[in-house]
């Protein structure tokens, strides 16, 4: 059932507006706290998903990592309100083994809270069965931290150097900085054609004018959850930049993003 929720409503927002076809001021970092399943079968509330939701000036991304099993699952759009409900318009999605370019659009009402906001899907079909969702988030963003990187990014070009061979990955794979919170989320192939979903989102400081500090809470990878990484970046205009990781046996690992647009 969790990954048909995922699936289906993970896209989803809050604001309390009345202007049509304007962003709302909900520019931020989320972090889920709770999903609730009612229909005529059960009522039933999950807390252990692990997702982050981020929303720039008309941009948004999620990924979700579920604990018990490195299920997971990320997407990335764009965003207006209309009637006092957020639209969001979804222009990739990725789940585990499968993934997504076919534009879909979310419309979403909410209810602001002390903590961050409510969530509420009055009718939605999970499992084969007419359900309705609620599901609570907690804000979490450092508003007074800005940086050159903030925004959501598509990834065009990764290569790994090592000494003098260069080897290029056509991975699919997008990343979002905003208010002190990064995520990235990633589609590959391996060597048997199979598509794999991967995600991480934690924390990130900058530690100099062209270096920042990632710091992942969260992960399908083991490796990478828990552990710091010092990444080196170049801004290459408005809407282009360059980072770089030198790993531990001196190999690096180059990627290039540009700005996501509608």
């Amino acid at each position: 059932m969790k990954n048909l929720i995922f699936c289906c409503v993970v896209l989803a927002f809050v604001s309390c507006t009345s202007s049509v076809n304007k962003a709302p001021d909900i520019k931020g970092a989320y972090f889920m706290t709770s999903q609730t399943v009612t229909n005529a079968k059960e009522n039933v509330t999950y807390s252990d998903l692990k997702q982050l939701k981020i929303y720039t000036d008309s941009f948004m991304m999620y990924t979700q990592v579920n604990p018990a099993d490195s299920v997971s699952g990320f997407g990335v759009g764009y965003y207006l309100s209309d009637s006092g409900k957020i639209i969001e318009h979804a222009l990739y999605t990725s789940r585990e083994n499968g993934f997504s370019t076919s534009p879909a659009s979310y419309s979403l009402t909410i209810e602001k809270t002390p903590e961050g906001y409510t969530q509420f899907i009055p009718e939605i079909i999970i499992d084969s069965t007419k359900s309705k969702l609620k599901e609570e988030y907690q804000y979490v963003g450092k508003k007074s931290q800005t940086t050159p990187l903030d925004g959501v990014w598509k990834q065009t070009a990764f290569y790994m150097v090592k000494g003098n061979d260069t080897t290029k990955d056509d991975r699919t794979q997008y990343k979002a900085y905003y208010q002190g919170y990064f995520m990235f989320g990633q589609t590959t192939k391996d060597s048997s054609n199979k598509i794999h979903t991967g995600i991480g989102f934690g924390t990130f400081v900058m530690n100099g004018d062209n270096k920042i500090k990632e710091t992942d809470l969260n992960s399908t990878y083991s490796i990478i959850a828990g552990n710091s990484f010092d990444i080196d970046f170049v801004v290459k205009g408005p809407d282009s930049y360059m980072q770089t990781i030198t790993n531990p046996d001196s190999s690096k690992s180059i990627e290039v993003y540009e700005r996501l647009k509608k």
